[in-house]
């Protein structure tokens, strides 16, 4: 079990506790705390980390006398990541099926340490320093265990071409970085596609967007922008990406023709 897990499962049993010990239901505590029921139940099951103010007012309210906010302290220590990326994670590092569609950069998963190290040193404003850097590369560097977790999740991408083309920390990282994606791509539980420039519509103009199956089952779709991001997890609208994805894949190149595209953007740098 990952730290940031057993981190987020050990926060949820002793908020469980003291609710219950203060004979308050969970609508009754998010009511209170000024959140949603469903975000509390998320929190003791250990599924999400808790946001905002939610330790500081869950103590108060419960009469925990600063045991939540000494244990958060603990557990949730600074790694670098906003509150929405560690959220997403946490999703991530149990999901049985993972489909992803990018259309700027590579993929954070699929991102070698030197294109991440890139990434990172030219995508911020204010411009991240050394230390924030490098806690963010190694966190992204941590997500590849995605790729040899047992069980086996299912994992999809689909890649603007355009993102195989920005040269991001110069031809040699980029190069580098492709050969990398080809090797992912290669995992019999992974495929790659690109879509092509002369593409001229297709489902994903909309922006990126990633689908999430949980060992429950349960469906999620996560949506990242410049200030922040967010889950999507009710109909109409998780539906409407699910298959606006599936889409998306069969407007793609195949797998093998992507590999072969892949390749011969490598060779040509």
């Amino acid at each position: 079990m990952h730290s940031s897990e057993r981190g987020s499962r050990s926060f949820g049993a002793l908020l469980r506790f003291h609710r219950e010990r203060a004979d308050m239901s969970q609508e009754a505590l998010a009511g209170r705390i000024g959140f949603s029921k469903s975000q509390v139940a998320m929190v003791e099951r250990g599924e999400r980390r808790p946001r905002g103010t939610f330790v500081p007012n869950a103590d108060e309210v419960l009469g925990a006398q600063g045991a939540l906010i000494v244990v958060a302290e603990k557990e949730f220590k600074d790694n670098g990541l906003r509150p929405w990326t560690e959220n997403y994670l946490d999703e991530e590092r149990n999901a049985v099926a993972l489909h992803s569609y990018q259309n700027h950069v590579i993929p954070g998963a699929l991102q070698t340490e030197a294109y991440a190290r890139a990434v990172y040193n030219c995508n911020y404003c204010p411009p991240l320093d050394d230390e924030e850097i490098e806690k963010r590369v190694a966190a992204r560097l941590e997500r590849q265990k995605l790729f040899h977790r047992k069980p086996t999740p299912i994992i999809s991408y689909v890649l603007e071409q355009s993102a195989l083309t920005r040269p991001l920390g110069g031809p040699l990282v980029l190069q580098d970085q492709l050969h990398h994606v080809l090797d992912v791509g290669r995992l019999r539980h992974v495929e790659v596609q690109v879509m092509p420039h002369d593409r001229q519509t297709h489902a994903g103009l909309a922006g990126p967007m990633i689908l999430l199956e949980t060992a429950e089952r349960r469906q999620l779709a996560y949506v990242e922008g410049q200030n922040g991001g967010y889950f999507v997890s009710e109909q109409p609208d998780l539906g409407d990406m699910f298959g606006r994805y599936g889409i998306l894949r069969a407007q793609a190149l195949t797998p093998e023709e992507s590999a072969k595209l892949i390749k011969q953007v490598a060779e040509g740098l």
